[in-house]
């Protein structure tokens, strides 16, 4: 297997707080106003999404249930892309009445360092009628190198 060329630039989900905060397979779910993940704390949630590579691209696939294409942001910064969105509440249900809430609400963003120079003008994104996000992002061109020799 050859090694990834993004191993080690990002994690799955941004905090060693995360997987310590996760409840492993099989055990109860802390109740809803225990709120203790770090999405939660700053307000701010996350998205998950697979990364792969495919020709001449690099692929980064979201699921967004519930996000509409005019609520959804894609920024570019040198190796940075940032999707940012806000999946909206359907209905108004209050919050004394849920047994179990594990959907996030609200604001949420993701960001996903390259390993190589992101060209803005050059990135492609979708969004299907399944709420799928697919953003392609060109991999760098890569430049020959030309020997100059002295004389002839």
């Amino acid at each position: 297997m050859t090694p990834s060329p993004f191993h080690g630039i990002f994690s799955s989900f941004g905090s060693p707080e995360w997987d310590r905060n996760a409840a492993p397979t099989g055990t109860a779910v802390k109740p809803v106003a225990e709120e203790s993940a770090p999405a939660r704390q700053s307000g701010v949630g996350q998205i998950a999404v697979d990364i792969y590579e495919q020709e001449s691209y690099y692929i980064i696939r979201a699921p967004l249930a519930g996000v509409k294409l005019s609520d959804l942001d894609i920024e570019v910064d040198d190796k940075v892309l940032t999707i940012r969105g806000k999946r909206t509440v359907p209905d108004t249900i209050p919050r004394d009445q849920y047994y179990l809430q594990e959907c996030f609400w609200g604001e949420f963003s993701r960001s996903v360092t390259l390993p190589c120079i992101i060209d803005p003008k050059r990135v492609k994104a979708t969004f299907n009628r399944d709420c799928i996000l697919k953003v392609l992002v060109p991999k760098e061109e890569k430049v020959k190198v030309v020997r100059i020799s002295e004389g002839g």
